[in-house]
């Protein structure tokens, strides 16, 4: 914290500290830190401001049974926990460290903190391998199931703490004869089974920097990270199962491999077993030859705090993509408390995150949080719809998952695939639902509660990003009553503030942009190799605060609403609407399954709203008309889209989130610019450009 004054002002039962550095302006929530400013100056004109769609009046409180074992079980003890990580975060996080990570060698400082850089648990020696498996061995929790594994064709595996040490320490062992050391940069190219994630721990075992690449990639896209990075070794397999196919992987890295001279070897794991695998003498060794000899006794190596962990490659709207870089203890410990505050852990739990781990959610929420803890997960390689649109309520059946953490995009395909899928199985063992990836409509959210949860399961929608490492805001699920749409309020140590372009504090129920005002230890420790534009693009707009890029509101009950990203906001006749306002007022007609909202240029209003619907049943003229009703009756006129679409699927990414960025472009009639390496399926984006 910087020297000046520092004030502790109570709101609610509740102290936060603040500075009167330049631009700390947090508000609502923390409203009595410091003295309001004015507005967003254009969120209004004479006439009044819009109401936002997103106002909602239904609240859902946690079951009285749930709060009785929850982890925080009371408002008061999350008040006091959230003031202590704000009035005393060397004290707090200083005790959150020692008690839940092993330090070969003790830190001196908790946190030395200069905006932008940051560095925590300064001068202490750990090992995030270590946390997540040795710990637990050592209390005697080794014969603990870690990961439960099924693979699309149906093979499952069932793997203790004790059993999953000895692979990592064997792929440990197997990844320094080929060469690689501290420090040295690991790329994995691999399918959803247990060895991608073996792999992981076997990097941060001996301090190598591992870089996940999804396995869904372009050989291109694959080439430019590992020359970003400059990776020395690359583990893939030669195929996976996707939808009853297998697709061969190695070929693709082999043409990778050749545009990418820093690789100097390939470790590949046989996973479906496909004949004439192309291996190249000298680079190419198989994981059965080169993992499964190893003795598995290799020991942990003590890293420093502020180790290198991993890459982990975010798009950028224009450029190459950002390797977003995170350190060992900081992020290690946001992941573990994060994942047992928001998930409620309990020691007899199954826990279901359906991500990938070459997105950050399978990172902190399938390895590194829930490891640590020392929870039982489910990992599932295939799609959530073969050989039928049941699959994932058949596994959660199977092995009687208790916390299911999924994306909206996924909820809102269960939904248009239809509830007899779901009516054909037992989800009772289920007393938690998650939410992930990207703000999710109300009415996505009560089919999640009342299909799904069946009315008695807590939702935690989370509010996160690859940058921070862990989740932000959420409800807690044994305290928080809940709102359809709104990720509620920050965990402890979070500090969110919204702001106009002028770096002011806007007032409740106006939308600005969401930055974090102070340091929390999951957060991005830069860009790999590119300071200059890890200082342009998060700090430079909103010095000494942390620019997340996304807009957001805050409502009269101190609740968080992401309104989507910065560049997602719609200014029509001078109002400024957010994309996801006017989508969530589409998807409440009992028609629309999905609905992505872009501006576009327009020589009258300055922008018009264009929308690209998904629907249940027949398109026509008449039901065109009848949704540009709908949205004028729930939003007003102003926000009635001039056009609409219908498609039968929408461009997203490989991780769910549609990319508005692409329609805009198509909207405007423009050539489509930009990263487009995520994009899932191209073959979308091609007919939305042919089509009328």
């Amino acid at each position: 914290m910087p020297s000046a004054a520092v004030s502790y002002l109570q709101k609610g039962g509740m102290r936060h500290q603040a500075t009167d550095g330049p631009h700390f302006q947090p508000n609502g929530f923390f409203s009595d830190i410091l003295p309001r400013e004015s507005g967003f100056d254009n969120m209004t004109e004479p006439s009044g401001q819009i109401d936002h769609v997103l106002n909602e009046s239904r609240s859902f409180p946690p079951p009285a049974e749930f709060t009785e074992k929850a982890v925080i079980s009371s408002m008061e003890q999350y008040e006091e926990i959230y003031r202590r990580a704000v009035e005393d975060r060397d004290g707090f996080w200083g005790e959150e460290a020692r008690q839940h990570l092993h330090w070969f060698e003790p830190f001196q400082e908790v946190c030395q903190w200069e905006a932008p850089n940051a560095k925590w648990f300064v001068g202490g020696k750990t090992n995030a391998s270590y946390n997540c498996l040795d710990r637990h061995i050592e209390a005697g929790r080794g014969d603990k199931v870690a990961i439960l594994w099924e693979g699309e064709p149906g093979e499952t595996r069932s793997i203790t703490y004790q059993e999953l040490r000895t692979e990592v320490s064997k792929c440990a062992a197997a990844l320094q004869d080929l060469g690689v050391g501290v420090g040295d940069v690991v790329s994995i190219y691999m399918p959803m089974t247990p060895e991608l994630a073996i792999t992981m721990l076997a990097c941060a075992r001996i301090g190598a920097v591992h870089s996940v690449i999804f396995a869904g990639f372009s050989a291109e896209s694959i080439a430019d990270r590992n020359q970003d990075a400059g990776a020395k070794l690359m583990v893939t397999a030669d195929g996976l199962y996707r939808r009853g196919k297998v697709l061969a992987l190695k070929e693709t890295v082999d043409e990778a491999l050749a545009k990418s001279p820093t690789v100097e070897k390939c470790l590949v794991l046989k996973r479906v077993g496909q004949d004439n695998v192309p291996m190249q003498e000298g680079r190419d060794v198989w994981w059965h030859d080169c993992v499964d000899s190893q003795s598995g006794d290799l020991p942990a190596v003590p890293l420093d705090s502020e180790a290198s962990l991993f890459i982990l490659y975010t798009s950028g709207s224009t450029g190459k993509p950002k390797g977003i870089r995170h350190t060992t203890a900081g992020y290690n410990l946001w992941a573990k408390r994060t994942f047992e505050w928001v998930f409620d852990h309990r020691d007899d739990d199954v826990y279901w995150c359906t991500a990938d781990c070459g997105w950050i959610t399978g990172h902190s929420y399938i390895v590194y949080g829930p490891l640590t803890a020392g929870a039982t997960c489910l990992m599932y390689e295939g799609a959530p719809n073969f050989p039928a649109e049941n699959r994932f309520w058949e596994l959660v059946e199977k092995y009687k998952v208790t916390i299911l953490y999924t994306a909206p995009t996924a909820i809102r395909a269960f939904i248009k695939w239809g509830d007899e899928h779901v009516d054909k199985h037992d989800l009772s063992s289920l007393r938690l639902l998650g939410s992930v990836g990207e703000g999710i409509n109300p009415e996505a959210w009560m089919w999640y509660h009342r299909k799904i949860g069946q009315e008695r399961c807590p939702i935690v929608d989370t509010w996160w990003q690859t940058e921070t490492g862990g989740i932000m805001m959420s409800p807690l699920p044994g305290i928080t009553a809940t709102k359809p749409g709104s990720c509620t309020r920050p965990l402890p140590g979070i500090v969110p503030a919204i702001v106009n372009e002028s770096g002011k504090s806007v007032d409740a129920n106006q939308g600005g942009m969401l930055c974090i005002a102070q340091p929390w230890p999951g957060m991005l420790r830069g860009i790999w190799g590119d300071e200059e534009r890890f200082v342009d693009q998060y700090w430079s707009k909103v010095p000494g605060m942390y620019l997340t890029g996304d807009n957001a509101r805050q409502d009269e009950d101190d609740y968080y609403w992401i309104m989507g990203r910065i560049d997602d906001v719609i200014n029509v006749s001078g109002h400024r609407l957010s994309t996801i306002e006017v989508e969530s007022a589409l998807v409440s007609h009992e028609l629309v399954c999905e609905a992505a909202v872009v501006g576009r240029p327009d020589d009258l209003k300055g922008q018009a709203i264009s929308a690209f619907v998904t629907v249940t049943g027949e398109a026509s003229e008449e039901l065109r008309k009848e949704l540009k009703m709908h949205v004028r009756s729930q939003i007003g006129a102003l926000a009635q889209p001039d056009d609409i679409r219908f498609t039968a699927s929408l461009p997203k990414t490989r991780s769910g989130k549609i990319m508005r960025r692409l329609l805009r472009d198509i909207a405007s009639g423009q050539e489509v610019v930009g990263d487009t390496s995520t994009l899932e399926d191209y073959s979308v984006l091609a007919k939305l450009r042919t089509d009328d």
